[in-house]
């Protein structure tokens, strides 16, 4: 089997490593955007035959999500692919590799499925030549950078790609958002990139989907899907950057000690609450605990030399709200932690802009856009997962702005 039509796009990602091409500097090539784009096979392609131009009896690695989700997405339409092109391909399926030659030169593609934390223990230890990282998105970040960690003979590079998550995925943030400092060629590809696709193909996939769905898989862009808690959350919206002046400051709480630490300054302007400025501190990223005298001194510089009329701390923190009475700068009040009528309140004030969101709260942010309903349908169970910050404002709303207890809620209200 032969392919003889090229997109433009595709035939940069053929030829990126080549002397002769401009994008031949780069370290990596990132191919990321829509379904049925033809990244795939011609960056599966394109890694053979650098691999095969520039090494001689070398070690590489091919990793997907799992070996089987490998084997079925790249190595079974790549094989006849390049045999068409005069390879010799010889599989190992006990042994997870492929050996690939063209004349004299012959190099070794072992496969790896990087589905979990533990999967990085797999890959240590090999020396490698270069890795393509297919569907890299849906890896842990501990099994790419320790595959990316084997490629230490002089000339490796890194190949990814990947079809689109949520906007603050740590692969969009750490590579896609940085690769200039990372020296990668990034190419974003739609159906239109896809020569082997008919028209008539390319717009039954368009009418599959709208909305959200359609910006990630038809348009290849890095959107959040269904099942947000806020939807109705919108950064043009409801996020600010000009300060006003304020009439009287809160500051509210969600401690935690392994879990991250979230604190939110709130100011009222004219009845308006804005998060004005806020503390975020993640020990597992930062890899060491806090004490509650660290927090409390994170607390200080966050209210500054501001009169605050109470700190709201999340009602499980005794320790903490021990801490900040013994100093005795501020009064404590125990947050109202009902969730899910926290969660109704919240909404209801995002609705009637009772509460903004300075720019510089990127935490808060970033949170709005991951935190979601457990099964992404019923709307009684938030995950656990990116809820810290979005756990401080609960706090806040519960507590100042709804101080009085209601008898009874609709649930129905939080999709209305």
């Amino acid at each position: 089997m032969e392919i003889h039509n090229f997109s433009p796009k595709q035939l940069r990602l053929m030829t990126w490593w080549c002397r002769e091409s401009p994008d031949q500097g780069f370290d990596a090539v990132i191919c990321d955007g829509a379904v049925r784009s033809g990244k795939t096979l011609c960056m599966s392609l394109s890694f053979v035959l650098w691999a095969t131009s520039q090494f001689m009896d070398a070690s590489f690695a091919i990793c997907g999500k799992t070996v089987t989700s490998l084997r079925r997405n790249v190595i079974t339409p790549l094989i006849p692919l390049l045999q068409g092109y005069g390879f010799y391909c010889e599989e190992k399926l006990s042994k997870n590799y492929i050996d690939i030659g063209n004349g004299k030169r012959k190099n070794r593609f072992y496969f790896f499925g990087g589905k979990d934390e533990g999967s990085a223990a797999l890959i240590q230890g090999i020396t490698l030549s270069g890795v393509l990282l297919d569907e890299v998105a849906l890896m842990p970040r501990s099994f790419v950078e320790q595959a990316l960690a084997r490629c230490s003979v002089n000339g490796s590079r890194f190949w990814f790609n990947c079809n689109p998550e949520h906007p603050y995925h740590w692969f969009y943030q750490e590579w896609i958002l940085k690769r200039r400092q990372k020296n990668v060629l990034y190419l974003h590809f739609t159906m239109e990139d896809n020569p082997s696709l008919s028209a008539q193909i390319r717009k039954r996939y368009q009418t599959l989907y709208s909305g959200i769905f359609y910006q990630r898989f038809i348009e290849g862009k890095w959107v959040s899907t269904s099942g947000l808690v806020y939807p109705m959350f919108s950064e043009e919206k409801h996020v600010f950057c000009q300060e006003e002046r304020y009439s009287e400051y809160y500051i509210s709480c969600d401690y935690g000690t392994v879990n991250p630490t979230s604190m939110g300054l709130w100011g009222n302007h004219n009845g308006i609450w804005d998060r004005v400025q806020e503390y975020y501190y993640d020990s597992r990223k930062e890899q060491r605990l806090k004490t509650d005298e660290e927090h409390y001194e994170a607390l200080c510089r966050l209210a500054g030399t501001r009169e605050i009329k109470a700190v709201i701390v999340d009602p499980s923190a005794a320790s903490f709200m021990e801490c900040i009475r013994r100093h005795g700068r501020f009064q404590v009040k125990k947050a109202k932690n009902e969730v899910l009528s926290g969660i109704r309140r919240v909404s209801d004030a995002l609705r009637s802009h009772t509460i903004r969101i300075h720019e510089s709260c990127r935490d808060s942010i970033r949170e709005f856009s991951m935190y979601v309903w457990e099964d992404g349908i019923r709307l009684d169970n938030p995950k656990k997962e990116y809820d810290h910050a979005m756990d401080d404002i609960r706090y806040f709303v519960n507590t100042v702005l709804n101080p009085k207890e209601e008898a009874f809620f609709f649930l129905a209200s939080i999709g209305r």
